[in-house]
C-alpha cells in the first residue's frame, strides 16, 4: 500500500476525533459544576444545622442528615462518572496511536521489501552477464587450443586440454547464498499488535504488575505505578474499578 493511501486512511479513522473529545470534556465540566452545586447545598444544610441544632427536634434533625447523606453519595457518583468519562477519552486517543503505530510498522516493512527485491533483481541481472562472459572465454580457449595442436609437426597425441570443473560442494554453496534473504530476516517490528495488553493504561507487560484478588476482574493485572503503588501491599488487593463496585454493594 502507497504512503498516500495509509495516511489517507489514518485521516479518515480520526475525522470524527475531535467532536468524540469535545463532547467527552463537555459532559466532565457539567458533572463538576453539578458537584460544585452540591456541595454548596451541603454548606447551607451544615450551616442550618449546627445554627438550630438546640431547636430543631429529632425529626428535623434526622431530616436535614438525610439530605447531606445524599448529597454527598450524589457527588460521589458524579466523581465516578468523571472517573469513567476521562478513561473512555484516554483508551479513544490511545487507539488511534496504536493504529498509527502499526500503519507505520506495515508501511516500513513494505518499504523494506521493496529494497530487498530489487537488490536480488540486480544481483541476478549481474550473475546472468557475468555468466555469459564466461561462457565466451570458455569457447575461444577451446579455439585457441585446436589450432596449436594442429601446428604441431608429426605429434601423434594432440596437447591433452585441463578443464576446472565445478565441484558439487561450490555449487551448493553458490545457490545457497543466492536469495537466502528474507523480508522476514530484516523486518524490526516496533510493535507487535498481537501481544496481550494489561491494566487501565492498556500496554503490554513490563515492570512490576499486581493482581486485582476479584476472580471476576476483566483486566486482572495492572502496573504498580498506574495505580500509585511502589511496594506489594499486604492482604487482598482490589484494583480502582472493583474496589467502587465493592463500596456500591
Amino acid at each position: 500500500m502507497a504512503a498516500g493511501m495509509y495516511l489517507e486512511h489514518y485521516l479518515d479513522s480520526i475525522e470524527n476525533l475531535p467532536f468524540e473529545l469535545q463532547r467527552n470534556f463537555n459532559l466532565m465540566r457539567d458533572l463538576d459544576q453539578r458537584t460544585e452545586d452540591l456541595k454548596g447545598q451541603i454548606d447551607s444544610l451544615a450551616k442550618e444545622y449546627t445554627a438550630n441544632a438546640r431547636t430543631l427536634s429529632s425529626e428535623q434533625k434526622l431530616s436535614i442528615l438525610r439530605q447531606i447523606q445524599q448529597s454527598y453519595s450524589k457527588c460521589k457518583e458524579f466523581g465516578d462518572d468523571k472517573v469513567q468519562l476521562a478513561m473512555q477519552t484516554y483508551e479513544m486517543v490511545d487507539k488511534h496511536i496504536r493504529r498509527l503505530d502499526t500503519d507505520l510498522a506495515r508501511f516500513e516493512a513494505d518499504l523494506k521489501e521493496k529494497q530487498i527485491e530489487s537488490t536480488d533483481y540486480d544481483s541476478t541481472s549481474s550473475k546472468g552477464k557475468k555468466g555469459d562472459s564466461r561462457q565466451k572465454e570458455k569457447k575461444a580457449a577451446k579455439t585457441r587450443s585446436k589450432v596449436k595442436s594442429s601446428d604441431e609437426d608429426g605429434s601423434p597425441k594432440s596437447a591433452q586440454k585441463k578443464v576446472k570443473l565445478l565441484q558439487p560442494g561450490e555449487f551448493n554453496s553458490t545457490s545457497s547464498n543466492f536469495g537466502n534473504v528474507h523480508p522476514s530476516d530484516v523486518l524490526d517490528m516496533p510493535v507487535d499488535p498481537n501481544e496481550p495488553t494489561y491494566c487501565l493504561c492498556h500496554q503490554v507487560s513490563y515492570g512490576e504488575m499486581i493482581g486485582c484478588d476479584n476472580t471476576e476482574c476483566s483486566i486482572e493485572w495492572f502496573h504498580f505505578a498506574c495505580v500509585g503503588l511502589t511496594t506489594k501491599p499486604r492482604g487482598k488487593w482490589y484494583c480502582p474499578r472493583c474496589s467502587q463496585d465493592r463500596k456500591r454493594k
